[in-house]
């Protein structure tokens, strides 16, 4: 069954044992996509899609919010009356000419990553628990609560030594469950920050026994060195999807835009999928302007930053060692970090609860919030602290020394 809106390609697939029209549930194979007004025109008296013809409500003017009204003056100069433009491809070409795809087709921008990570399972995944998903914990969160919305199994292989992927191990689980449609890896990881091999990856891309898509998520992938991303694979694998977001190199968490990278066929399936105006035109706009050469440059400039205060970090906080601060475990190729608190005896052993009371004081008492992580696979008594500005390093190391004394 051809998949609607997308053009037949005369490209041979890779690998030869993948066929997206089997992993994509049938209803999704044959769903004909809502279209919205914005699909078919874009200027004119647009009078089709029942928007307020006057503009929006916020006057440029408000006794005693000046400032605030000022600060908004560039969003309130946008077509907030107007839906936003559905597809979005000067933002998806500016994406892919950062990645090196060949175009905006091999783009999709969801409502976050979980968007994109909620859309994988409802177009690949039958509800019931019979079809399921695979992880490798300690991993994101949200992989999990996904399945569970959806009604979809989980099989999890989790990682080991210092979180690294056992690519034998998610073989034999896949020789086990031939009802795997989705594996999904994180990389660099959450909360390990460990980068995934791309050698490993393509084991599983190349795994004949698997007819499913492999998702890669990297949200965090900037953080880690060159050339390390899984996009490089694209091209040349169609069960392959990546996941990024301007989350985090970027700094525009709030802005809430998720970015998936694949093949066409898959593209064209989320595609169809997708609510009709998933990106608001405020998004837009601030992610088209984070796309400029410049800002992009501004970007990476800040990168750099954070890694090189990851280093710092890194350290310092082994000179709270004899307080009871364990070493940083994982890979720490993203912008924080993992670290576990030992007993108060001397053992070396990781103390989830000493762990849960150093965090609990730090963000009741000192004003430091960390993520407490303890109650992950392999992350006993662990702490997972991001990497801040300079300042926020310094205060976050002195009240962590000051808690541990106490603790």
């Amino acid at each position: 069954m051809p998949i609607l809106g997308l053009s037949p390609s005369s490209k041979p697939n890779h690998p030869p044992h993948f066929n997206i029209e089997k992993v994509i549930r049938p209803n999704i194979l044959s769903l004909h996509p809502y279209r919205c007004a914005r699909d078919d025109y874009k200027q004119g008296i647009l009078l089709d899609a029942n928007e307020n013809a006057f503009g929006h409500s916020i006057t440029r003017s408000f006794s005693g919010e000046e400032g605030v009204i000022a600060d908004l003056q560039t969003t309130l100069d946008l077509d907030l009356h107007r839906y936003p433009d559905p597809s979005h491809a000067d933002i998806k070409q500016r994406i892919a000419s950062l990645r090196n795809v060949p175009g905006a087709e091999y783009v999709f921008l969801g409502v976050g990553s979980d968007e994109v990570i909620d859309l994988l399972m409802r177009v690949c995944v039958v509800p019931g628990g019979g079809e399921k998903i695979l992880t490798t914990p300690p991993t994101y969160g949200m992989y999990a609560v996904c399945a569970q919305v959806n009604d979809v199994g989980v099989v999890k292989v989790p990682l080991e030594g210092r979180f690294s992927v056992r690519v034998d191990e998610v073989k034999k689980a896949i020789d086990a469950d031939p009802n795997i449609k989705l594996i999904f890896l994180c990389s660099p990881g959450n909360p390990t920050g460990t980068l995934i091999s791309l050698k490993s990856i393509k084991a599983l891309l190349d795994y004949e026994k698997f007819s499913g898509i492999v998702v890669v998520d990297e949200a965090y992938i900037d953080f880690a060195n060159e050339n390390t991303s899984t996009v490089s694979l694209v091209e040349e694998y169609a069960n392959l999807c990546v996941m990024q977001t301007v989350s985090k190199s970027f700094g525009l968490a709030a802005i809430r835009l998720g970015i998936a990278i694949a093949q066409p066929p898959l593209i064209q399936i989320l595609t169809n999928t997708k609510a009709p105006y998933n990106i608001s035109t405020p998004t837009a706009h601030l992610a088209r302007a984070a796309l400029t050469p410049t800002a992009v440059t501004s970007m990476r400039a800040k990168v750099s930053t954070l890694v090189q205060s990851r280093a710092a970090l890194l350290q310092k906080l082994a000179s709270l060692a004899p307080l009871g601060l364990g070493s940083a475990i994982g890979g720490n190729d993203a912008n924080f970090i993992l670290m576990p608190v030992l007993t108060k005896d001397g053992s070396g052993e990781p103390d989830s609860e000493r762990a849960q009371r150093v965090y609990k004081a730090l963000a009741e008492e000192n004003g430091v919030v960390v993520r407490y992580r303890g109650g992950e696979v392999g992350c006993q008594g662990c702490l997972r602290i991001t990497v801040g500005t300079e300042e926020e390093n310094e205060v976050a190391l002195s009240k962590m020394g000051e808690v541990l004394r106490v603790i």
